[in-house]
């Protein structure tokens, strides 16, 4: 089996790498000063404005784009294998993805506007989306309901004549808070008593600045509140949008979710390979430069020995994303779910210890904003949550594994 990158992939990779020591990491620093200089944490940072008109000159837009949608991107559209390691480097600054119009949720709500979106639908949203002009977010999670169960969301959505009536709450809704956030895509219960709970919900188009949706508050995650995209939580009360702004039709809710929520899963992995690598990349340089009792900590045996397991757990987690980006190829997402569930459940707490290990290298220093690796530490637990926790695709995954050899 073949895992090496396509001539494409690795010239677009090339490209990315080029682009990344030239304009990426060397703006490390500027970001973050501008991002604490700011009077408004979720306003656009002039840097990304000026690094996203870059990309775009360099050809290296929309790279998430698959070849089934290829007539929105300029390069044909990479498939899942090919944009793997692509996605990986991206992972190696949390904030990068952004820089080439590849950041979640804005791929995954794309993809929802290619795939279901009427022509207007697309016409209002997803061509200034896929021109970087605006973003939106993807309101799923409720506080008030177990959100790992898509079925028990309570915001209402019903019809009432040629509108829609959203009322409820929602929270951890990424991106909703950065000021150059248009719409979101809003998920609830149309048809609560449904006898299929996969048929009580629909998904409906809201503009940010509809009558009736406030913000509450932001939110953080270990204490990080991911400026400028952030997460927020919303209130609806009585937010009304014309009926046409349903996506693909009501009832089919659950869906879309489905199809939208796979790939942003394996989006996710693979930028977090790029986290670990970078990770341990960072924690060989420091065991070579610091010296305790009388020694380089490279020369210590425990040292060594994390140093050792950090890689061979990358080299397999990185086999494990690339096994399933081949079968989803191959296959498609449906007949792939299983080696998307075990990739899921897998790389988030694998590389959150091995950057956890690559931290404890460096001391105090490991916890702080002086090194990306507390905020990398940070995506990997979170991802733990994001897209359905852990347990509920542990579920499912062995449910179908039993099923396929106990019977």
């Amino acid at each position: 089996m073949d895992f090496s990158a396509s001539e494409k992939s690795q010239a677009m990779l090339g490209k990315l790498n080029t682009f990344f020591d030239k304009h990426i990491y060397p703006n490390e620093q500027r970001y973050a000063e501008q991002l604490h200089q700011s009077e408004n944490r979720f306003a656009a940072l002039p840097l990304m404005d000026e690094l996203k008109e870059k990309a775009k000159a360099a050809g290296l837009w929309n790279l998430f784009v698959p070849p089934s949608h290829a007539q929105y991107a300029d390069h044909g559209g990479f498939t899942f294998s090919e944009y793997a390691p692509l996605a990986e480097l991206m992972g190696r600054v949390i904030w990068s993805p952004e820089v080439f119009n590849c950041n979640a949720p804005d791929t995954g709500n794309m993809e929802v506007f290619m795939n279901f979106a009427t022509a207007a639908q697309q016409q209002q949203w997803l061509k200034p989306l896929l021109a970087g002009e605006i973003r939106s977010s993807y309101a799923m999670t409720e506080p008030q309901v177990a959100s790992s169960d898509a079925t028990n969301i309570e915001l209402s959505i019903q019809r009432e004549g040629d509108e829609w009536v959203l009322n409820g709450r929602k929270w951890f809704i990424t991106g909703a808070l950065y000021e150059r956030t248009k719409i979101l895509i809003v998920m609830g219960k149309s048809d609560p008593n449904n006898p299929d709970r996969h048929l009580q919900q629909t998904q409906v188009l809201v503009p940010k600045d509809t009558a009736g949706l406030r913000v509450i508050r932001p939110l953080t995650t270990l204490g990080y509140d991911d400026a400028p995209i952030g997460h927020a939580e919303l209130v609806f009360e009585n937010v009304r949008v014309p009926a046409d702004n349903v996506l693909l039709g009501e009832g089919r809710g659950f869906e879309i979710a489905q199809s939208r929520l796979g790939p942003g899963r394996m989006h996710h992995c693979m930028r977090l390979i790029g986290a670990a690598q970078r990770s341990l990349e960072l924690a060989c340089q420091r065991a070579q430069s610091r010296t305790t009792f009388g020694r380089p900590l490279s020369k210590h045996q425990s040292v060594r020995e994390d140093i050792s397991k950090s890689f061979s757990e990358i080299e397999m987690a990185r086999l494990l994303v690339l096994k399933t980006c081949d079968k989803i190829d191959r296959e498609g997402v449906p007949d792939s779910v299983d080696m998307i569930a075990a990739t899921k459940t897998t790389i988030p707490l694998l590389v959150q210890n091995v950057i956890d290990r690559c931290m404890q290298l460096h001391g105090a220093g490991g916890l702080t904003e002086d090194y990306f690796m507390a905020e990398a530490f940070n995506y990997a637990r979170w991802c733990r949550q994001a897209d359905g926790p852990d347990q509920v695709h542990q579920m499912a995954l062995g449910k179908k594994i039993i099923d396929r050899y106990a019977n």
